[in-house]
């Protein structure tokens, strides 16, 4: 494929969403990587599809309807990867009042809460701790496998008349009169009018070889992985201060307790936040520090043998939105980046926004808190 209509690079969740979404739309659309399907922060993440943890605002808005995209998505794509909305609960260790106020905001902007007493909360989560007795349950948040769904969309991709290459590093963005025409990788040459930067952590760096600029840098964290064992976890389940974690600027070491399980029987456990750029040595203290708060939650894995632990960066943004759009300098050069811990539940938004945006066609909503303008004047 000499001459695609498009170029996707980046062959995680939200690259490989973003292909699908634009050759739905009629584009031949050739999506590359530098490694491997999902080998960045996509292989690295839960599969987490959230509401719950989301401020009334733009990101919430995105995450609602990236939410229903999923499903229709996996219907689209025609396999599992699975997907499940299995709901989750966030509890309250102590003072209840900043959640419930939380939630309460949330519900007035298409967000499904149950604000939950002692005895609803431990029905719905039977191996809690006794002594936590308030908690909120969002119906709406699911999970996937996120590796599973990359690959099966690229692949459907390519079986709608796309292609998908591997080990393609970016070298160079052809840019004429301010404008995007090809594009030079270690796999070859292509001409090229849209581009979309959909490389994760990288974003920043492939900006610049476009001649342009996006504050994005990574934020690593940690997971924990059990042996499979019985189901002790029904649901996505966190403590309340896991939101003010994700929104917080601050780039010293932060954790907050998140547990749940998968359908293989395995519990994953998280989550550490921390910018100490790429960075990947193994931290035993915070893995202790996951451990012990996970434990703390729910006192009977304490019996259950942990399995092995892994780290990923996540692309973070100075004032924690998404870069969805077109580049302030460049035409033609267009960015889903920047999601964070999100991108997974955001990808099929990301998709349909940047999709729309290319088409010049309306959207579901209006997507210009995401814009990469906001930056333009940060280098000007």
């Amino acid at each position: 494929m000499k001459n695609p209509d498009a170029i996707v690079i980046g062959a995680g969740i939200v690259g490989a969403s973003s292909a699908l979404s634009l050759t739905n739309a009629g584009l031949k659309v050739l999506v590359i990587d530098r490694g491997a399907v999902s080998s960045g922060t996509t292989g690295a993440g839960e599969g987490n599809i959230l509401v719950s943890d989301k401020d009334p605002g733009p990101e919430l808005t995105l995450a609602l309807h990236s939410r229903n995209l999923w499903f229709e998505m996996q219907e689209d794509v025609g396999d599992s990867f699975e997907l499940e909305a299995k709901g989750g609960v966030v509890v309250a260790r102590r003072d209840d009042g900043p959640l419930m106020k939380l939630a309460t905001e949330q519900s007035h902007h298409g967000v499904t809460i149950e604000k939950c007493n002692e005895t609803r909360l431990h029905e719905l989560e039977p191996y809690l701790h006794p002594d936590i007795s308030s908690g909120v349950f969002y119906p709406q948040d699911a999970q996937c496998q996120p590796m599973l769904a990359a690959a099966h969309v690229i692949r459907t991709v390519v079986q709608r008349g796309g292609e998908f290459i591997s080990q393609a590093k970016v070298t160079r963005i052809i840019v004429e009169d301010c404008a995007v025409v090809g594009i030079e990788t270690t796999r070859g040459t292509f001409r090229v009018p849209i581009i979309v930067n959909a490389t994760g952590t990288w974003a920043g760096e492939l900006a610049e070889l476009a001649g342009s600029y996006l504050p994005i840098a990574p934020r690593k964290g940690f997971i924990l992985v059990t042996e499979p064992t019985k189901k002790y976890i029904f649901h996505k389940v966190y403590d309340s201060d896991y939101v003010a974690n994700v929104a917080s600027s601050d780039a010293d070491l932060q954790t907050s307790t998140v547990v749940e399980g998968t359908r293989s029987g395995t519990i994953l456990i998280g989550a550490s936040r921390e910018r100490v750029g790429f960075d990947g040595a193994m931290s035993y203290e915070i893995l202790r520090t996951l451990a012990a708060q996970a434990t703390s939650l729910f006192p009977v894995l304490r019996d259950v043998q942990l399995l092995r632990a892994y780290r990923g960066f996540r692309p973070y943004a100075p004032d924690h939105l998404p870069v969805i759009g077109q580049d302030a300098k460049v035409k033609g050069l267009w960015h889903s980046a920047g999601h964070e811990g999100a991108g997974i539940g955001l990808a099929p938004g990301s998709a349909a926004l940047i999709t729309d945006a290319i088409l010049g066609r309306d959207s579901f909503m209006d997507g210009a808190a995401f814009s990469p303008a906001r930056f333009a004047t940060v280098n000007s």
